[in-house]
Protein backbone atom coordinates (compact mmCIF):
# COMPACT_ATOMS: atom_id res chain seq x y z
CA UNK A 1 0.00 0.00 0.00
CA UNK A 2 1.58 3.48 -1.03
CA UNK A 3 1.11 6.30 1.51
CA UNK A 4 -0.29 9.67 0.11
CA UNK A 5 2.56 12.46 0.36
CA UNK A 6 2.10 15.87 0.70
CA UNK A 7 2.19 16.86 -2.33
CA UNK A 8 -0.65 14.36 -3.66
CA UNK A 9 -2.61 15.48 -1.16
CA UNK A 10 -2.57 18.95 -1.04
CA UNK A 11 -3.26 18.65 -5.17
CA UNK A 12 -6.24 16.28 -4.94
CA UNK A 13 -7.53 18.27 -2.38
CA UNK A 14 -7.65 21.08 -4.48
CA UNK A 15 -8.90 19.32 -7.37
CA UNK A 16 -11.67 17.77 -5.12
CA UNK A 17 -12.50 20.58 -3.59
CA UNK A 18 -13.27 22.66 -6.83
CA UNK A 19 -14.45 19.25 -9.15
CA UNK A 20 -16.64 18.30 -6.93
CA UNK A 21 -19.04 21.38 -7.05
CA UNK A 22 -18.04 22.27 -10.57
CA UNK A 23 -20.31 19.88 -12.83
CA UNK A 24 -17.22 18.08 -14.01
CA UNK A 25 -16.82 15.07 -11.51
CA UNK A 26 -14.65 14.94 -9.20
CA UNK A 27 -14.17 11.21 -8.53
CA UNK A 28 -13.35 11.52 -12.62
CA UNK A 29 -10.76 13.76 -12.16
CA UNK A 30 -9.36 11.96 -9.21
CA UNK A 31 -9.15 8.76 -11.08
CA UNK A 32 -7.71 10.31 -14.40
CA UNK A 33 -5.47 13.07 -14.01
CA UNK A 34 -2.68 10.58 -11.65
CA UNK A 35 -3.05 8.68 -14.51
CA UNK A 36 -2.66 11.16 -17.16
CA UNK A 37 0.26 12.37 -15.14
CA UNK A 38 2.14 9.08 -14.93
CA UNK A 39 4.71 7.54 -12.65
CA UNK A 40 4.12 7.75 -8.47
CA UNK A 41 1.09 9.92 -8.68
CA UNK A 42 -0.07 7.05 -11.30
CA UNK A 43 0.80 4.14 -8.42
CA UNK A 44 -0.05 5.71 -5.48
CA UNK A 45 -3.55 7.50 -6.74
CA UNK A 46 -5.15 4.07 -8.45
CA UNK A 47 -8.38 3.64 -6.59
CA UNK A 48 -8.72 -0.03 -8.23
CA UNK A 49 -5.63 -1.09 -6.79
CA UNK A 50 -5.59 -3.92 -4.70
CA UNK A 51 -5.68 -2.79 -0.66
CA UNK A 52 -5.48 0.60 -2.08
CA UNK A 53 -6.93 3.65 0.38
CA UNK A 54 -7.04 6.06 -2.29
CA UNK A 55 -10.62 6.38 -2.43
CA UNK A 56 -11.09 6.04 1.71
CA UNK A 57 -8.63 9.12 1.56
CA UNK A 58 -10.61 10.66 -1.18
CA UNK A 59 -14.17 10.48 0.57
CA UNK A 60 -12.47 11.83 3.70
CA UNK A 61 -11.63 14.54 1.81
CA UNK A 62 -15.47 15.45 1.04
CA UNK A 63 -15.49 15.74 4.85
CA UNK A 64 -13.88 19.24 4.14
CA UNK A 65 -15.93 19.77 0.90
CA UNK A 66 -19.11 19.30 3.12
CA UNK A 67 -17.89 21.83 5.77
CA UNK A 68 -17.45 24.50 3.61
CA UNK A 69 -20.80 24.01 2.09
CA UNK A 70 -22.51 24.41 5.80
CA UNK A 71 -20.12 27.65 6.21
CA UNK A 72 -21.54 28.90 3.37
CA UNK A 73 -25.08 28.08 3.91
CA UNK A 74 -25.25 28.17 7.42
CA UNK A 75 -28.40 30.32 7.44
CA UNK A 76 -30.31 27.99 5.12
CA UNK A 77 -29.17 25.47 7.60
CA UNK A 78 -30.34 26.71 10.64
CA UNK A 79 -33.72 27.49 9.16
CA UNK A 80 -33.54 23.72 7.66
CA UNK A 81 -32.57 22.68 11.33
CA UNK A 82 -35.39 24.88 13.25
CA UNK A 83 -37.57 23.68 10.23
CA UNK A 84 -37.44 20.23 10.81
CA UNK A 85 -37.68 20.86 14.56
CA UNK A 86 -40.82 22.30 14.44
CA UNK A 87 -42.22 19.58 12.25
CA UNK A 88 -41.45 17.15 14.60
CA UNK A 89 -42.75 18.35 17.56
CA UNK A 90 -45.92 19.84 15.85
CA UNK A 91 -46.40 17.39 14.06
CA UNK A 92 -46.58 19.00 10.48
CA UNK A 93 -45.34 19.92 7.05
CA UNK A 94 -46.48 23.70 6.79
CA UNK A 95 -43.78 26.01 6.52
CA UNK A 96 -41.40 26.67 3.59
CA UNK A 97 -38.59 25.95 6.09
CA UNK A 98 -40.41 22.83 7.05
CA UNK A 99 -40.95 21.60 3.79
CA UNK A 100 -37.95 22.40 3.09
CA UNK A 101 -36.01 20.00 5.20
CA UNK A 102 -38.33 17.23 4.48
CA UNK A 103 -37.99 17.65 1.00
CA UNK A 104 -34.03 17.55 1.66
CA UNK A 105 -34.45 14.25 3.55
CA UNK A 106 -36.53 12.49 1.31
CA UNK A 107 -34.27 13.21 -1.68
CA UNK A 108 -31.22 11.72 0.23
CA UNK A 109 -32.83 8.22 0.81
CA UNK A 110 -32.49 6.67 -2.73
CA UNK A 111 -28.34 8.08 -3.04
CA UNK A 112 -27.80 6.36 0.77
CA UNK A 113 -29.10 3.31 -0.11
CA UNK A 114 -27.55 2.70 -3.62
CA UNK A 115 -24.27 4.32 -2.56
CA UNK A 116 -24.10 1.91 0.49
CA UNK A 117 -24.92 -0.97 -2.00
CA UNK A 118 -23.08 -0.68 -4.99
CA UNK A 119 -19.71 1.09 -3.70
CA UNK A 120 -18.01 -2.07 -3.94
CA UNK A 121 -19.00 -2.63 -7.74
CA UNK A 122 -18.89 0.52 -8.62
CA UNK A 123 -14.72 0.96 -7.97
CA UNK A 124 -13.07 -2.44 -8.55
CA UNK A 125 -15.21 -2.52 -11.89
CA UNK A 126 -15.58 1.15 -12.84
CA UNK A 127 -12.60 2.97 -11.04
CA UNK A 128 -10.59 2.71 -14.09
CA UNK A 129 -9.07 5.84 -16.55
CA UNK A 130 -10.93 4.33 -20.00
CA UNK A 131 -14.09 3.93 -18.58
CA UNK A 132 -13.96 7.21 -16.50
CA UNK A 133 -13.12 8.94 -19.52
CA UNK A 134 -16.33 6.98 -21.32
CA UNK A 135 -18.19 8.41 -18.24
CA UNK A 136 -17.02 11.86 -18.27
CA UNK A 137 -17.70 12.22 -22.33
CA UNK A 138 -21.15 11.26 -21.57
CA UNK A 139 -21.61 13.62 -18.85
CA UNK A 140 -20.72 16.28 -21.10
CA UNK A 141 -23.51 14.82 -23.48
CA UNK A 142 -26.02 15.05 -20.75
CA UNK A 143 -25.43 18.58 -19.45
CA UNK A 144 -25.53 19.83 -23.51
CA UNK A 145 -28.86 17.69 -24.05
CA UNK A 146 -30.05 19.10 -20.56
CA UNK A 147 -29.88 22.80 -21.83
CA UNK A 148 -31.06 22.38 -25.61
CA UNK A 149 -34.08 20.19 -24.47
CA UNK A 150 -35.28 22.93 -21.33
CA UNK A 151 -37.36 25.44 -23.46
CA UNK A 152 -35.67 28.87 -22.90
CA UNK A 153 -32.53 27.70 -21.33
CA UNK A 154 -30.57 30.89 -20.70
CA UNK A 155 -30.02 30.44 -16.99
CA UNK A 156 -32.45 33.60 -16.03
CA UNK A 157 -35.27 33.70 -13.92
CA UNK A 158 -38.78 33.08 -15.47
CA UNK A 159 -41.96 34.88 -15.55
CA UNK A 160 -43.35 32.74 -12.97
CA UNK A 161 -40.33 33.35 -10.84
CA UNK A 162 -41.16 36.84 -10.20
CA UNK A 163 -41.74 38.32 -6.40
CA UNK A 164 -45.01 39.09 -5.87
CA UNK A 165 -45.59 42.02 -3.41
CA UNK A 166 -46.24 39.26 -0.30
CA UNK A 167 -42.77 37.71 -1.28
CA UNK A 168 -40.80 41.54 -0.96
CA UNK A 169 -39.96 41.40 2.21
CA UNK A 170 -37.72 37.90 1.68
CA UNK A 171 -34.42 37.49 1.28
CA UNK A 172 -32.80 36.15 -2.10
CA UNK A 173 -32.03 33.04 -0.16
CA UNK A 174 -35.37 32.66 1.43
CA UNK A 175 -37.19 33.64 -2.32
CA UNK A 176 -35.03 30.70 -3.72
CA UNK A 177 -36.07 28.33 -0.92
CA UNK A 178 -39.50 29.16 -1.67
CA UNK A 179 -39.29 28.31 -5.38
CA UNK A 180 -37.69 25.17 -4.19
CA UNK A 181 -40.80 23.83 -2.07
CA UNK A 182 -43.29 24.25 -4.47
CA UNK A 183 -41.71 21.35 -5.73
CA UNK A 184 -43.61 17.90 -5.16
CA UNK A 185 -41.97 15.26 -2.58
CA UNK A 186 -41.39 13.12 -6.01
CA UNK A 187 -40.32 15.49 -7.96
CA UNK A 188 -37.57 15.87 -5.07
CA UNK A 189 -36.41 12.35 -4.67
CA UNK A 190 -35.95 11.97 -8.54
CA UNK A 191 -33.67 15.03 -8.44
CA UNK A 192 -32.26 13.22 -4.89
CA UNK A 193 -32.33 9.84 -7.07
CA UNK A 194 -29.71 11.69 -9.61
CA UNK A 195 -27.18 11.75 -7.58
CA UNK A 196 -26.69 7.91 -7.87
CA UNK A 197 -25.40 8.05 -11.06
CA UNK A 198 -22.20 10.09 -9.67
CA UNK A 199 -21.58 6.43 -8.41
CA UNK A 200 -20.10 6.22 -11.48
CA UNK A 201 -16.40 7.48 -12.33
CA UNK A 202 -17.05 10.47 -14.99
CA UNK A 203 -20.47 11.48 -14.33
CA UNK A 204 -20.94 14.54 -12.07
CA UNK A 205 -23.10 14.76 -8.80
CA UNK A 206 -24.11 18.44 -8.98
CA UNK A 207 -24.58 18.08 -12.82
CA UNK A 208 -26.80 15.31 -12.48
CA UNK A 209 -29.01 16.66 -9.80
CA UNK A 210 -28.75 20.37 -11.66
CA UNK A 211 -29.84 18.60 -14.44
CA UNK A 212 -32.68 16.66 -13.07
CA UNK A 213 -33.62 20.05 -11.11
CA UNK A 214 -33.99 21.44 -14.93
CA UNK A 215 -36.13 19.30 -16.08
CA UNK A 216 -38.47 19.40 -12.86
CA UNK A 217 -38.92 22.78 -13.90
CA UNK A 218 -36.37 24.93 -11.59
CA UNK A 219 -34.13 27.54 -12.93
CA UNK A 220 -30.16 27.23 -12.69
CA UNK A 221 -30.10 29.12 -9.74
CA UNK A 222 -32.65 27.30 -7.82
CA UNK A 223 -31.18 23.98 -9.33
CA UNK A 224 -27.82 24.83 -8.14
CA UNK A 225 -28.90 25.45 -4.72
CA UNK A 226 -30.72 22.62 -3.98
CA UNK A 227 -28.10 20.54 -5.37
CA UNK A 228 -25.55 22.33 -3.07
CA UNK A 229 -27.80 21.55 -0.40
CA UNK A 230 -28.41 17.78 -1.38
CA UNK A 231 -24.80 16.96 -1.47
CA UNK A 232 -24.01 18.24 1.75
CA UNK A 233 -25.14 15.38 3.77
CA UNK A 234 -24.60 12.62 0.91
CA UNK A 235 -20.76 13.46 0.66
CA UNK A 236 -20.74 14.50 4.44
CA UNK A 237 -22.42 11.32 5.42
CA UNK A 238 -20.35 8.83 3.13
CA UNK A 239 -16.80 10.93 4.32
CA UNK A 240 -17.84 9.48 8.23
CA UNK A 241 -18.25 6.19 6.50
CA UNK A 242 -14.60 5.74 4.78
CA UNK A 243 -12.73 7.50 7.72
CA UNK A 244 -12.86 4.92 10.15
CA UNK A 245 -10.04 2.96 8.32
CA UNK A 246 -8.41 5.91 8.06
CA UNK A 247 -8.10 6.71 11.96
CA UNK A 248 -6.80 3.25 12.69
CA UNK A 249 -3.61 1.49 12.32
CA UNK A 250 -4.25 1.17 8.75
CA UNK A 251 -3.99 5.17 8.18
CA UNK A 252 -0.44 5.52 9.92
CA UNK A 253 1.32 7.78 7.95
CA UNK A 254 -1.51 9.17 6.34
CA UNK A 255 -3.43 11.32 8.73
CA UNK A 256 -0.62 13.99 8.32
CA UNK A 257 -0.94 15.00 4.52
CA UNK A 258 -5.07 13.84 4.62
CA UNK A 259 -4.94 16.84 7.00
CA UNK A 260 -3.40 19.10 5.01
CA UNK A 261 -5.43 17.37 1.61
CA UNK A 262 -8.61 18.78 4.35
CA UNK A 263 -7.59 22.15 4.51
CA UNK A 264 -7.01 22.52 0.48
CA UNK A 265 -10.39 21.20 -0.42
CA UNK A 266 -12.04 23.06 2.51
CA UNK A 267 -10.60 26.36 1.03
CA UNK A 268 -11.47 24.92 -3.17
CA UNK A 269 -15.18 24.20 -2.34
CA UNK A 270 -15.67 27.26 -0.46
CA UNK A 271 -14.17 29.34 -3.18
CA UNK A 272 -15.82 27.36 -6.14
CA UNK A 273 -19.12 27.46 -4.15
CA UNK A 274 -19.43 31.19 -3.86
CA UNK A 275 -18.12 31.59 -7.63
CA UNK A 276 -21.05 28.95 -8.89
CA UNK A 277 -23.61 30.26 -6.90
CA UNK A 278 -22.84 33.52 -8.85
CA UNK A 279 -22.36 31.62 -11.70
CA UNK A 280 -25.69 30.04 -12.33
CA UNK A 281 -27.98 33.23 -11.86
CA UNK A 282 -27.55 34.15 -15.54
CA UNK A 283 -25.11 31.29 -17.09
CA UNK A 284 -25.88 28.00 -18.17
CA UNK A 285 -24.17 24.34 -18.27
CA UNK A 286 -23.04 24.65 -21.84
CA UNK A 287 -19.50 25.48 -20.94
CA UNK A 288 -19.06 22.06 -18.55
CA UNK A 289 -21.14 20.32 -21.31
CA UNK A 290 -17.72 21.12 -23.60
CA UNK A 291 -15.38 21.03 -21.47
CA UNK A 292 -16.71 17.25 -19.82
CA UNK A 293 -16.93 16.12 -23.75
CA UNK A 294 -13.74 17.28 -25.11
CA UNK A 295 -11.58 16.24 -21.81
CA UNK A 296 -13.38 12.70 -21.72
CA UNK A 297 -12.96 12.03 -25.38
CA UNK A 298 -9.46 13.20 -25.33
CA UNK A 299 -8.57 10.75 -22.36
CA UNK A 300 -10.15 8.02 -23.92
CA UNK A 301 -8.18 8.39 -27.10
CA UNK A 302 -5.17 9.12 -25.03
CA UNK A 303 -5.46 5.60 -22.72
CA UNK A 304 -6.40 3.67 -25.60
CA UNK A 305 -4.45 4.73 -28.68
CA UNK A 306 -1.70 6.42 -26.95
Amino acid sequence: MSLLTYPEAIGVGLLQGVTELFPVSSLGHSILIPALLGGHWKHDLDVSADGSLYLNELVGLHLATALALVVFFWRDWVRVIRGLATSITQRRIQTVDQRLAWLIITACIPVGIAGIALDKVFRTTLGRPVPTAIFLALNGIVLFVTERLRRGGTGRRRAEDAVTPDEEHLSPDELSDLRITRMTMRQAVTIGAAQILALLPGISRSGSTISAGIFKGLNHEDSARFAFLLATPVIGGAALLKLPPLLGSEGNGLRGPLLAGSVAAFIAAYLATRYLVKYFEHRTLIPFAIYCTLAGLGSLAYFTIG
